[in-house]
């Protein structure tokens, strides 16, 4: 990326900075050195919370591979973004992201230290952050991957898989899975540990909150919950996913 205003850290110290973060009803400073010192961390910094991008598939991929990235060493992943703490806890609860650490770079400090912020003024959004991922061991930067310093937002490199890919060839994610399930169903715990059990990894919408029964009846054809979807395809309730399974 020789033509690129955006340059490489790899084999540098990540840029010394704290954090000014909410928990709960208290203020609590965060450094980088609490974060990254004696750790591998994978880093993801994106334009800004609630936008369509981030939400939709940056933040919610790495959350969903957490565990293949912690069986392969990896002991947080970090979510980065030039956004005050309050968006960054109103974000990660929407998104319920529990897997993924975000930390508000509200004054752009280590943003502009790591050489990604720029200026999204056009958009009503100030400065901000580049969209980029790395992997930091013990505070320095051992990969990155800078998305294309082209027009708009590209998201090319920085995603989950690519970075998983990097840090373990050799695994293999699973096909997309979601369920539609609803509150207090039997059949719908049934299913979910049947999917635990085999180890898929899958999304849950929950009827009435993210899901209607309209939506339901219109994807599937049926009316009855669970129902379990693998790769694009319709399995149906938890009796068809166990046959389908076994």
């Amino acid at each position: 990326m020789s033509d690129s205003r955006f340059e490489s850290k790899e084999g540098q110290k990540i840029p010394s900075v704290s954090f000014q973060c909410r928990e709960g009803e208290n203020w609590v400073t965060k450094t980088t050195d609490t974060l990254f010192s004696g750790k591998n961390v994978v880093v993801f910094s994106l334009p800004g919370a609630f936008t369509p991008t981030c939400s939709s598939t940056h933040l919610p991929r790495y959350n969903a591979l957490a565990k293949k990235f912690a069986k392969h060493g990896v002991d947080d992943i970090v979510c980065i973004s030039v956004n005050d703490t309050f968006v960054m806890n109103a974000w990660a609860a929407d998104q319920e992201a529990s897997n993924i650490t975000v930390i508000p770079d509200g004054n752009g400090e280590f943003t502009e230290g790591m050489g990604m912020l720029v200026d999204k003024s056009e958009l009503g959004f100030g400065k901000r952050s580049w969209r980029y991922s790395m992997l930091v061991k013990d505070g320095v930067v051992d990969k990155m991957f800078i998305e294309p310093d082209v027009p708009g937002d590209p998201f090319e490199v920085s995603d989950a898989d690519t970075m998983l890919a990097y840090i373990a060839p050799e695994e293999q994610t699973n096909v997309p899975v979601s369920i539609i399930t609803k509150p207090g169903c039997p059949y719908c715990a049934k299913a979910k540990k049947l999917l635990d059990d085999k180890g898929y990894e899958f999304e849950e919408l929950t009827l009435g909150k993210e899901a209607t029964l309209t939506s339901l009846m219109a994807i599937s054809g049926r009316e009855t919950v669970p129902q379990v979807f693998i790769g694009g395809k319709h399995i149906g309730g938890s009796d068809d996913l166990e046959a389908f399974l076994s």
